[in-house]
């Protein structure tokens, strides 16, 4: 009986490591299969371009969002955020006094100075305290301060995130001892992005035979960052460039002798050489068009080198429109001048955004879905 059981045991294994070999390459057959059929999409752009606020809309929109524990995860970043950007302004201020004829409107209260130096010391540390009820206060009074707010009137020489007037109206809220971030807070927080993050999405929904599956990939902007793009050019679907036209009169975090705008002229020139990229989809976003808004009515568009030739034609509404024109001609007269004849059949696309506005987002990336799928009918022969 024994001798009958060892063999009955040893013709048995066999067949069930080959029922497990088997089972093993059924498994890589269909997710090879699967991965065939999800386009691969690379999200691209310089420091500040709101690439990450752009990945961050595509979780809230296409997948489950933000669950409780990565909301919480954001307070020491928000907190972070709202210390830097008053130390900035504190910091530029004393600049301004120092190098200004008109010292004295750029200089603290001298009730104020005090609580300036604490915060100035506070937003130099590595590791922040949480923001407090009293600190809240303490931050409230100082970006009251009539030069605070005539150092912030110069944001754009300080490097001052865009988030800085978000926060510091919700200073109350923020300092609350039961704070959870709200989806807009998330939106908003800064954090640069190291590394190269991604995210599996579909426009109308996962597994809806109507659309297709992508994988974006995030990476960083700023110049140390851009050495770990090269990896991921192979099999890219379409390149997703951020452009921030709100950049056109500030100069790099990285090297602040160089305009960000004319930085994004030459890192877009550069991506559209690129061999890898021959027939891959161009999607431009001409993001923070918010802001680019506003600004256009107070700073002249030529003050950026790049627009030197644009001249005003009319003022209001209508005047933003022909700058926002004039901007988006330029990024076209650019890529028509990066692109060799034998290229022009890959698809070109350029979308006004905002990145904050999910409403847009959403209404973008439902056109650049129908955009690529009809380029993936073409290329099949069916349209």
């Amino acid at each position: 009986m024994g001798l009958l059981c060892s063999k009955h045991q040893h013709s048995t294994k066999p067949d069930a490591e080959n029922a497990q070999a088997t089972g093993i390459e059924r498994r890589i057959e269909r997710e090879t299969i699967a991965e065939k059929h999800i386009q691969k999409l690379l999200l691209l752009g310089a420091g500040e371009s709101g690439k990450s606020t752009i990945f961050k809309q595509i979780k809230l929109l296409f997948q489950m969002g933000f669950d409780d524990a990565e909301l919480n995860s954001y307070t020491p970043v928000i907190h972070a955020n709202v210390y830097q950007t008053i130390k900035l302004l504190i910091d530029g201020s004393k600049e301004l006094a120092q190098n200004e004829t008109d010292s004295s409107k750029y200089s603290l209260s001298p009730d104020n100075k005090e609580i300036g130096d604490k915060l100035s010391e506070i937003g130099g540390r590595l590791d922040y305290p949480q923001l407090t009820k009293e600190l809240s206060e303490e931050i409230e009074k100082i970006w009251n301060d009539p030069a605070i707010q005539e150092t912030h009137a110069r944001s754009s020489e300080l490097q001052l995130p865009d988030c800085a007037n978000y926060f510091m109206e919700h200073l109350d809220r923020l300092s609350d001892v039961n704070y959870i971030p709200t989806k807009e807070d998330v939106l908003y927080a800064r954090v640069r992005t190291t590394g190269v993050v991604e995210i599996q999405f579909s426009p109308v929904g996962e597994n809806k035979k109507s659309g297709e599956v992508y994988r974006l990939f995030d990476v960083g902007g700023q110049r140390n960052e851009r050495r770990k793009w090269i990896h991921l050019f192979e099999g890219v679907t379409a390149v997703i460039f951020c452009a921030a036209i709100s950049d056109y009169d500030q100069m790099l975090y990285e090297d602040e002798n160089k305009n960000r705008m004319v930085e994004t002229k030459e890192l877009f020139e550069w991506v559209l050489k690129q061999r890898c990229f021959e027939r891959t989809s161009i999607m431009l976003f001409l993001n923070k068009f918010d802001i680019f808004e506003k600004k256009v009515q107070k700073v002249p568009l030529s003050t950026c080198e790049w627009f030197k030739d644009y001249q005003p034609v009319s003022s209001g509404q209508q005047e933003i429109e022909h700058t926002y024109e004039f901007v988006k001609k330029k990024f076209e007269e650019l890529y028509y001048q990066c692109t060799a004849p034998d290229r022009v059949d890959r698809v070109f696309k350029i979308y006004r955004t905002t990145a904050l506005d999910q409403k847009l987002v959403k209404k973008t990336f439902k056109l650049l879905d129908e955009t690529l799928r009809r380029r993936n009918l073409v290329e099949a022969g069916l349209l």
